[in-house]
C-alpha cells in the first residue's frame, strides 16, 4: 500500500504511444495516473473524453496525464476512436497515453482493485483510482472511486491547485475552497510571523474557546 509522501514506484509498461519507464516519462513534472475497469465501457469513455478536453488545464499546472486500463494496447487504440467521437475531439492524435495492464500487474501492485465489481469471468475489475505524484516523485494524493461511479476531474484540478499553492506558502485551503477564494494561515505560523508573511489583512475569527487558530487571509497573488 503506497502512503501519502511515499516515493511512487517506478515501472515499465506498454502504452498506446509506446513503451515507457514511468519515472523517465514523468521527468520533473507533476503527474496523474488514473485507472479504469475496462475499455469500451460507458463511464470510462466519458471520463477519458473529459480528461482529453481538460489537457490545457493540466498543462497550465505542469501536470502530465496517463491512464491505465486492464486491456491490451490494440484494444486501447480501437477504444480511443470511440472516446474521440464521444468527446468531439478532432485532433488525429490522442493527447495522453493509456497503459496496457491486461495482466493486472500494475493495478494489483498499486492496490487499485474493486472487489465489489466483477467482470464477465468473475474477476475483480480495477477501481477508478487516482494518484497524484509531485515533481519529486512523491505521492501526494490517492482517491479510489468504485467502478460504478465516475470521477469529478474539476475537483482533481482544484486539489492540485491547492497543493501547489500550499507548497509555496504557509497556508491551507478551507472547505469547498476554489481558486481565488480566501485561504487560512497554517496553525504552526505565529501571529508575528504571519504579519511578515502576508501583505493583506489577517482576519482572526473569534471562537468560544478563545483560541485564535482560525486566521483567514487573501490568496497569495503569485499562486
Amino acid at each position: 500500500m503506497i502512503k501519502l509522501g511515499d516515493n511512487f514506484p517506478n515501472f515499465q509498461a506498454e502504452t498506446s504511444t509506446g513503451k515507457i519507464s514511468f519515472h523517465e516519462w514523468l521527468g520533473d513534472s507533476w503527474g496523474i495516473l488514473f485507472s479504469h475497469p475496462h475499455d469500451f465501457t460507458p463511464v470510462c469513455t466519458t471520463e477519458l473524453a473529459r480528461v482529453a478536453k481538460l489537457i490545457p488545464e493540466f498543462q497550465r499546472l505542469g501536470v502530465k496525464v496517463i491512464a491505465l486500463s486492464c486491456n491490451s494496447v490494440k484494444s486501447h487504440k480501437e477504444w480511443i476512436e470511440d472516446i474521440k467521437a464521444y468527446g468531439g475531439i478532432k485532433s488525429p492524435e490522442f493527447p495522453y497515453p493509456i497503459i496496457d495492464d491486461e495482466s493486472r500487474r500494475l493495478v494489483t501492485m498499486l492496490g487499485m482493485m474493486d472487489l465489489q465489481e466483477l467482470d464477465s469471468a468473475g474477476i475483480p475489475v480495477s477501481a477508478r483510482g487516482v494518484f497524484i505524484i509531485d515533481s519529486k516523485k512523491k505521492m501526494r494524493l490517492s482517491i479510489l472511486y468504485p467502478a460504478t461511479t465516475g470521477r469529478n476531474f474539476e475537483e482533481i484540478i482544484r486539489v492540485i491547485e491547492s497543493m501547489q499553492m500550499t507548497d509555496k506558502h504557509k497556508i491551507a485551503t478551507p472547505v469547498d475552497w476554489k481558486k481565488g477564494d480566501p485561504v487560512m494561515v497554517q496553525p504552526t505560523v505565529t501571529d508575528e510571523e504571519a504579519k511578515s508573511l502576508f501583505s493583506t489583512e489577517i482576519n482572526t475569527i473569534n471562537l468560544p474557546s478563545g483560541k485564535n487558530y482560525v486566521r483567514v487571509v487573501d490568496q497569495p497573488t503569485d499562486s
